[in-house]
């Protein structure tokens, strides 16, 4: 099927599962809350349907306009899918508890399993905006076949899925990289969706990226959300700092491989092995590192040759319970560190978000990287 229909289709399936997911909500809080009267129903049968419409509309605008004095809108309307499931799942466990106790008392009041419904959505909603807005710093060892003794020990840092745009802006980019530097790295690895897609004024972020402190460089490939904004955009603004952007390219540190693949345009994937056998000088016998945005085709990726691979994309499903979907797509790879006969893939849960400023199923991170010669 063409890309343009998946997208289509996907989208309808979206509109569904929301408005429905809104039904439910909407239903709940009549009955919790005991409210009869035809007005008030209407009313909040009228809030249901904009609040997520806020989404739709303020994530389309923001492709083709600059948002401007709209963008409290755009974070309110954003934020609001996270508490809206929040709430889901605490309307969920008030029905639970609520039918639960009519076994011992047949009139149980509903509106005190209401408010216990939003009090959950209130606290559980502000433990996801500080799992957003605070990544955590998380170190992982690979042990690596054929590794310059030159790297052993050298400290690594990975930064995925930024989402750069309207939702996260200077003021997050400026902490990531204080943290970034705070590290020491050696090498800096940025994979993929570093901006959220919007094409608008770019530049400013890169001051701040030119703060970052890596000796051996700093390494970009593009994500899906480059592609939305144009690959060609990411790169003409990429070239104006010292992050290096690797598109289907390779350079060589100290005995090390580190090769770069761009997420396709137009397609959901590609394929992998035949793309980085067709990398000029590169060398399979050679330790190597792959920046590649989503952990996909893993056993193409080591059939070729890759020792290690850095991708993100998952974000670990960012909101409870969609990392049951990141799971069922991309199996154990999903997340974390994988190990096997001499091949390592690394998935981030990535160091911004896309949509509301929430995680609840993982925190952001800021991933640091040690090499160990195997």
């Amino acid at each position: 099927m063409p890309r343009g229909l998946w997208i289509a289709a996907i989208l309808a399936v979206l509109f569904l599962i929301v408005y429905t997911w809104h039904y439910f909500l909407y239903a709940s809080t009549v009955h919790f809350f005991a409210i009869g009267g035809r007005t008030g129903r209407r009313l909040l049968a009228l809030l249901f349907v904009l609040l997520p419409a806020g989404f739709f509309l303020t994530a389309f605008l923001a492709r083709r306009a600059e948002l401007g004095p709209l963008r409290p809108l755009t974070l309110a309307s954003h934020l609001w899918l996270g508490v809206g499931l929040a709430l889901l799942l605490g309307y969920g466990l008030a029905w639970l508890g609520w039918g639960l106790s009519r076994w011992h008392n047949p009139r149980p009041a509903p509106v005190a399993f209401g408010i216990a419904a939003l009090i959950f959505a209130a606290g559980y909603s502000a433990y996801g905006v500080w799992n957003a807005t605070h990544p955590s710093v998380r170190f992982v060892t690979v042990p690596m076949r054929g590794l310059p003794p030159q790297w052993e020990n050298r400290t690594l840092v990975q930064i995925s899925d930024v989402h750069l745009g309207p939702i996260l802006g200077k003021a997050f980019l400026q902490r990531v990289v204080e943290t970034v530097n705070a590290q020491h790295p050696a090498v800096v690895f940025i994979t993929g969706d570093l901006y959220d897609g919007e094409d608008h004024d770019l530049v400013q972020f890169n001051p701040l990226l030119d703060r970052i402190q890596a000796p051996l460089g700093v390494y970009f490939v593009t994500g899906n959300h480059e592609t939305f904004l144009g690959p060609n955009r990411a790169f003409e603004t990429l070239r104006k700092t010292q992050v290096r952007a690797l598109d289907d390219a390779m350079v060589v540190v100290d005995g090390l491989q580190i090769i770069g693949l761009s997420y396709p345009a137009g397609a959901f994937s590609r394929p992998m092995k035949p793309a980085i056998e067709a990398i000029p000088g590169f060398d399979p016998s050679m330790p190597s590192i792959l920046l590649y945005h989503a952990p996909v085709q893993l056993e193409e990726v080591k059939t070729a040759g890759i020792r290690l691979q850095l991708s993100g994309h998952t974000h670990r499903g960012q909101l409870f319970p969609i990392n049951a979907i990141t799971r069922l797509i991309y199996g154990k790879h999903h997340i974390g560190l994988h190990q096997e006969d001499g091949f390592a893939v690394y998935t981030s849960h990535g160091t911004g978000v896309w949509g509301p400023l929430m995680r609840t199923s993982g925190r952001s991170e800021i991933t640091v990287l040690r090499l160990k010669r195997l």
